[in-house]
């Protein structure tokens, strides 16, 4: 299975919030911005996510692959319950993206490099 496989999984695995299988294609020592958070870490900050934004889908708009990494550029449209990264967002419909790259290790997503448009999300409020 190649990487890019592997990232579509990883992401159907998000979507429906499949939190038994998250071991399948996230590493057990996983870094996420350059700390290591380790896979209980990352599914409870995903788990966190899903529950501030009980809408939230993740919506791959350009994938590229150059094994061993992964970069993507994600869309969200949503509606994050109260504040959401310091905004007063309070049930607000926003739309923002991010854009993430990813590292694979023995077939499994080993860091994550994350930057997200707060920006645009600004701009809505």
């Amino acid at each position: 299975m190649t990487e890019t496989d592997l990232y579509r999984g990883y992401i159907d695995c998000l979507n429906n919030q499949d939190w038994q299988s998250l071991h399948r294609f996230v590493h057990d020592e996983v870094h996420y911005n350059g700390d290591r958070v380790g896979l209980s870490g990352y599914r409870d900050m995903l788990e966190r996510d899903f529950r501030d934004i009980p809408d939230l889908y993740f919506d791959v708009q350009l994938m590229i692959s150059e094994p061993p990494f992964i970069a993507s550029r994600l869309q969200f449209n949503c509606t994050p319950k109260g504040t959401f990264f310091g905004l007063p967002i309070n049930g607000k419909k926003v739309s923002f993206s991010e854009n993430v790259f990813y590292e694979f290790l023995n077939d499994r997503i080993r860091n994550v490099w994350s930057v997200i448009d707060k920006a645009a999300i600004e701009a809505q409020l």
